[in-house]
């Protein structure tokens, strides 16, 4: 992949929809080799990369530095527990995979209930289905559980501590973030992932051509 060409929109809607129940990299191999980008359109690219390839890291990196920061404090513990799943939410894999273990749980107690939690069936459009996929938790649209579990991340964020406090830490973590993409040299690995990652993507779309 020519990550020069990839736009952040493109970047973004890919982190997206791209699993994120796979396990971060090594640590070994996270912190590997850093050496200082030669132009600016080889740390963009190397940016999206590793943005891409250690999506998981930076994740937990985040989140790490969130649960330090307020490490005597427990509730906000778990006001960063619910920031970080509000925004798993938006990852469609993560949202979907969510949804079936919940439901899978719930239907061995109440099999009605679990029949209610069921997302609605998508409208047919000159009889085929509609191709535009809306992501359903537990019966109710996505957004329902990002904005609950952002609102309640925030409420506990400003229970907790000062919101000044949050977004120094939060700003720290994305900072940190930042200089390792910049900074970590993407190996072989990563770009044959990525390859790999782009094929399976492509390859349902041209067998059902």
């Amino acid at each position: 992949m020519d990550w020069s060409s990839v736009t952040a929109e493109d970047l973004v809607d890919a982190l997206r929809e791209v699993d994120w129940s796979t396990p971060p990299r090594p640590v070994s191999e996270f912190f590997s080799r850093f050496t200082a980008p030669r132009s600016y359109s080889k740390w963009t690219s190397r940016l999206k990369c590793n943005l891409y390839y250690y999506r998981t890291n930076y994740f937990i990196l985040i989140m790490f530095i969130l649960g330090m920061g307020f490490l005597r404090k427990p509730v906000s513990i778990l006001a960063a527990f619910s920031t970080g799943l509000s925004i798993a939410f938006l990852n469609d894999s993560f949202a979907v995979t969510f949804n079936e273990k919940v439901t899978r749980t719930v239907r061995q107690f109440s099999p009605h209930l679990a029949a209610k939690m069921r997302p609605p069936l998508r409208p047919v459009i000159r009889g085929r289905p509609s191709s535009k996929r809306s992501i359903h938790i537990c019966g109710r649209p996505r957004w329902v559980f990002v904005v609950l579990f952002s609102v309640v991340s925030c409420f506990l964020w400003m229970t907790s501590c000062s919101l000044l406090t949050v977004l120094w830490a939060l700003l720290v973590g994305l900072l940190a973030t930042l200089l390792h993409a910049s900074f970590r040299t993407p190996n072989l690995k990563a770009r044959l992932n990525t390859f790999r990652e782009e094929f399976r993507a492509i390859s349902p779309s041209k067998s059902s051509s």
